[in-house]
């Protein structure tokens, strides 16, 4: 209660003390989802090579930038001329 009361006595810090609990609770709420979600893999006991079971026709969530591949004219440039 001593929060709250200096919360009662300072009313200038509900604004930050309301935005720090709801971001910390959407920290945590995040965490818990990421850990839940169907592509995060944390049973080591029932599932210790994970790897041999990723479907390969399915998508994994990388980062592409670039998805469509174009030689780089410099780098060619550059490859040619250490031949």
């Amino acid at each position: 209660m001593s929060s709250f009361r200096l919360l009662m006595k300072k009313k200038e810090l509900i604004p930050l003390a309301l935005i720090m609990t709801v971001a910390a609770s959407a920290a945590s709420s995040f965490a818990v989802y990421s850990l839940r979600k169907s592509d995060v893999i944390t049973d080591r006991k029932n599932n210790p090579e994970s790897w041999e079971t990723v479907d390969p026709t399915v998508p994994q969530k990388l980062i592409t930038i670039n998805q469509q591949w174009k030689p780089i004219e410099e780098l060619q440039k550059a490859r040619k001329a250490t031949k």
